[in-house]
């Protein structure tokens, strides 16, 4: 199936029309939006053969992982937002003081008006589909902009879109630059895009022209740390899975390990085993295994691993013809080795040694903030060590990719790993707004009567006593900056590994005897 390009000329229509469809109304009334959702899961559930056909054409995908990280996601994404949707969309109350006892207080949730969705390859239905579910269920007209570097499932999700969903709110525009530069030039009322940091900082370029607020869902070097304490067949199995499901080819996976130094040999050799039960002993030939997206994709990460100075200790067969490349493990690297540089993305695992996992902590704090971090560790304070001393989008202890697939945990990274988060109720938070509302009676005029001039110092009293709570504070010291007692007010953190004086039973043991 070819993917054909939207024409440039009926884009800036096509905008224009999805936007006229807002402000008349058309996606506004809950029964609307529960139908367009069911609408979207029939489109999954009843093309499911044509949609295995063309994930597997663009990436070689294993059913099983396109059911695990695509189509069971979006399909669990729709039955949530249907049951749930009344309550997501209801007025909330809020609390008032006595002014407004007897006023509508509220907060009402609001579409945003039209929104645009940029997919991404690696999951060319979810990373499409799932924040769309979300834009419907909030109630905006969306415009869909899936992948030209996944064609197949572009041209499939093309054809089948309009037949079960209202063309008048919700349009697919395809293309490569040329196509998205000229989306970006149109005004939209929120942006949503998954994909590479770089395209991102464009995004957010184009975006800030309308001042319009973006959800940036990105990437980076996710780490796993390893203590010495694991089960390690169980480690390797976990990591092993999450590192090469989709080829490697998850924002989330695992990027590289930080591994505690006198473990390694049986770790690789737990790789090994785990490689060969899910794989069988010729990768190449395994149903459950898929391949590298392009012909470019492959050749950068070929060129990461011949340039890499770490060991190839499992893996490392190639096949350009195929875009093949075997699960493949690199032991031995450093912090200036190539295949730290950047995101991976593919299956490639460098493992990086270290005598105790605070000199990973480090490591991981002199980067970027990841978009997940793993820990893999029995020690309860080794895990809070490193939890309380790093950052990143989310995190997963003892195991690996899990908590993408957990509909009510925020999905999203911090920083340069992305802005803002979605899946389930946040899906539908992310494109609505929350507005405001406060309808007053037309009684008690008297008591408005304080606030209109001429003031009074008795007026001011009373508007004092009547708009805000009162507190007496005491016992903090001055706050100009003074310090009578001549003592220190900002004492001097205790060194790693030093325990402060002031809290010789503290619970937070230093971090060399943790980890």
């Amino acid at each position: 199936m070819s993917l054909e390009y939207t024409p440039l000329s009926d884009i800036p229509k096509i905008v224009s029309n999805l936007r006229s469809a807002y402000h008349a109304g058309v996606t506004r009334s809950l029964e609307y939006r529960k139908q367009q959702l069911r609408g979207l899961y029939n489109l999954i559930s009843e093309n499911d053969a044509a949609i295995r056909d063309a994930v597997f054409k663009d990436l070689h995908k294993p059913p099983a992982e396109l059911m695990i990280g695509e189509s069971g996601m979006v399909k669990q994404e729709c039955i949530d937002a249907i049951k749930n949707l009344d309550k997501w969309a209801a007025n909330r109350a809020v609390k008032t003081g006595i002014v407004n006892k007897f006023d509508n207080v509220h907060i009402r949730k609001d579409p945003l008006g039209l929104v645009l969705i940029i997919g991404a390859w690696n999951y060319p239905l979810n990373l499409l589909l799932a924040p769309a579910v979300g834009a419907i269920a909030a109630g905006n007209t969306v415009v869909l902009k899936p992948s030209e570097v996944a064609p197949n499932t572009a041209a499939l999700l093309t054809k089948l879109l309009h037949l079960y969903l209202d063309q008048r709110a919700y349009r697919i525009i395809n293309g490569a630059v040329e196509e998205t530069s000229l989306l970006l030039e149109h005004k939209f009322d929120h942006i949503f895009y998954t994909g590479s940091g770089q395209v991102g900082k464009i995004i957010m370029g184009a975006a800030a022209k309308h001042l319009t607020p973006v959800t940036l869902e990105l990437g980076g070097k996710s780490p796993a740390f390893v203590s010495r304490d694991v089960d390690i067949a169980i480690t390797a199995r976990r990591l092993a899975w999450g590192k090469f499901f989709n080829c490697g080819q998850t924002c989330i996976a695992p990027d590289y390990l930080i591994v505690e130094r006198g473990i390694e040999d049986k770790l690789v050799e737990a790789f090994n085993a785990s490689i060969q039960e899910f794989y069988g002993s010729d990768v190449s030939k395994s149903a459950s295994y898929g391949r590298i997206v392009n012909k470019n994709h492959f050749l950068r990460l070929k060129s990461l691993l011949d340039q890499s100075k770490g060991k190839i200790v499992a893996g490392g067969e190639l096949d350009e013809d195929d875009l093949f490349m075997s699960p493949t493990v690199v032991l031995g690297v450093d912090k200036d080795d190539k295949l730290m540089e950047g995101e991976i993305f593919g299956p490639i695992l460098p493992i990086m040694l270290v005598d105790r996992l605070v000199e990973g902590v480090k490591h991981v704090n002199r980067g970027d903030q990841p978009l997940a971090l793993y820990v893999f560790s029995k020690n309860k304070k080794a895990i809070d060590y490193i939890l309380d001393h790093t950052r990143s989008g989310g995190v997963v202890v003892n195991d690996a990719l899990v908590h993408f697939i957990v509909s009510n945990l925020p999905f999203g990274g911090t920083g340069p790993s992305g802005i803002g988060n979605y899946h389930g109720k946040r899906s539908f938070d992310v494109f609505s707004h929350e507005r405001s509302a406060l309808i007053k009676t037309m009684g008690m005029e008297k008591l408005n009567d304080l606030r209109y001039p001429p003031y009074t110092e008795k007026k001011t009293r009373w508007l004092d006593w009547f708009l805000f709570d009162k507190a007496s504070f005491s016992g903090n010291g001055p706050t100009n900056g003074s310090n009578p007692s001549g003592r220190n007010s900002s004492p001097r953190l205790p060194e790693s590994g030093e325990r402060s004086p002031s809290s010789p039973k503290s619970s937070h043991a230093p971090a060399a005897s943790v980890v």
